[in-house]
């Protein structure tokens, strides 16, 4: 039996669970269809690459200022459409390709944590963005909590969602281990997203990238975050222990943790309902609201 005849039936598979879960929830969401927000693809010139973005197009009052999402490692802006669209309605949202992944131009030599904060940053200008406030995901909370120091005008609040690496689970093993425990509490289309983005940026960026990650010891850096910083982590995410966000949390000067229960990894794919529902709160008022060193919060949001 051949790999390629192995992958082949693989995909086939997901493809077919992917589109019954996609049914399933079309079917269910109906009724709320005419909620969610519409989007555009919009691509600019980044240090002599192009970026590609999805962004926004609903009307929304002009004093918010517009939300961007960051993916995580290996995946695309497609990985942050679900919370995208729950958002889109109350703020002007973007969700960029970072350079060498989802349909951004590829480098020849992939980047580092710092060299993707910056080219967000120069993204940033390229698109007319002066400040925003940021949602990542895994390797997208590496990036902001860069961005945070090396840009601080452009941020002015941060969501850290499933930040990684924990210090006790960086090894690539370890990593695939922890995404075969979760993998039942995500949706189904998620693994099709995943497989295609995974494919499209290549093994060799997505391992050069996570040493990168080890390398930049994050829980060190956010003691230097200055701005209003949301934790958020799911009760069933098994590849970032509960320990490691309830730390980060306590580190982070203006720092607080949301738990929301059932969500694995990827809520903002699996769960944005949920996760739409804890951003609201800090976006609009918490985030405005002093927020003592040490304390965390966790929220029920079923």
């Amino acid at each position: 039996m051949s790999l390629r005849w192995i992958l082949v039936t693989a995909g086939g598979i997901i493809a077919g669970l992917a589109l019954v879960d996609a049914l399933a929830r079309r079917r269910a969401g109906q009724d709320r269809s005419t909620d969610m927000g519409r989007f555009t693809v919009r691509q600019v010139r980044v240090d002599g690459r192009t970026m590609q973005a999805r962004v926004s197009v609903d009307a929304v009052p002009d004093d918010r200022l517009p939300v961007i999402l960051v993916h995580g490692l290996g995946m695309s802006s497609r990985y942050m459409i679900p919370l995208a669209r729950h958002l889109a309605p109350h703020v002007r949202v973007y969700a960029p390709d970072l350079p060498g992944f989802g349909l951004s131009e590829k480098p020849r030599r992939t980047l580092t944590v710092r060299e993707l904060a910056d080219a967000l940053a120069t993204w940033m200008h390229a698109v007319g963005v002066e400040r925003a406030a940021f949602v990542g995901n895994s390797l997208g909370c590496e990036v902001l909590v860069e961005l945070a120091l090396l840009h601080p005008q452009l941020v002015e609040r941060l969501v850290l969602q499933g930040p990684t690496p924990d210090p006790e689970a960086r090894g690539l093993v370890r990593q695939a281990v922890g995404f075969m425990a979760i993998a039942p509490f995500e949706r189904w289309s998620l693994a099709w997203v995943a497989l295609t983005d995974y494919a499209r940026g290549g093994i060799g960026r997505y391992i050069l990238t996570l040493r990168s990650m080890v390398d930049n010891h994050i829980a060190e850096k956010v003691r230097r975050v200055s701005q209003p910083t949301l934790v958020v982590w799911g009760t069933r995410d098994y590849i970032v222990p509960h320990a490691f966000v309830a730390s980060l949390a306590g580190s982070l000067p203006r720092g607080r943790l949301a738990v929301i229960p059932g969500a694995a990894h990827g809520i903002n794919y699996s769960h944005p309902e949920a996760f739409t529902a804890v951003l609201l709160p800090f976006l609009f008022g918490d985030a405005e609201k002093p927020v003592a060193r040490s304390r965390t919060a966790a929220f029920s949001v079923s």
